[in-house]
């Protein structure tokens, strides 16, 4: 199973010199606590290269814990740079060992060239063992079924 299978396509995304409250708003409006912070290709083509990510907590601890006016904040004055990305045909292993070394539930996933085409949870990786696991135990249950009905 590799990164690209299981990642979220559509992802929200925002530049480092939006605002941040205008982006806190974006968080909340789609129900996400992470925002990937972007940058277009310098030849000017569609793709999109994270350069940073935005969560809640970072917005908790970097302004409201400090007493900081939000009004006044860019998203690269708060953001995490230079994230953890995933390659889109990495495996989830792979992709776990490196969330559990940096401390992150998610991470940005690029393809060959390093270009945005997803984001990889915790969650994703959850549900996708989970489907793993009732595969395997579908198959312990027809596996008896079967051989109840060859031997009776």
């Amino acid at each position: 199973m590799n990164v690209g299978s299981i990642c979220k396509r559509k992802v929200v995304t925002v530049r480092e010199h939006d605002d941040l409250t205008a982006t806190a708003g974006l968080m909340r409006a789609n129900h996400i606590g992470y925002i990937i912070v972007v940058e277009p290709e310098p030849a000017g083509e569609s793709a999109l290269r994270p350069v940073g990510v935005l969560t809640d907590r970072d917005i908790v601890v970097s302004v409201v814990a400090r007493e900081a006016d939000p009004r006044t904040l860019t998203v690269g004055d708060v953001m995490t740079r230079q994230p953890v990305v995933a390659q889109e045909g990495s495996s989830v292993s792979w992709a776990v060992r490196e969330m559990r070394q940096a401390g992150v539930r998610r991470m940005p996933v690029v393809d060959l060239g390093g270009d945005l085409v997803g984001v990889l949870s915790l969650d994703d990786v959850l549900d996708a063992l989970a489907g793993e696991l009732l595969d395997v135990a579908g198959s312990l249950r027809q596996e008896r079924r079967i051989e109840a009905e060859l031997r009776p």
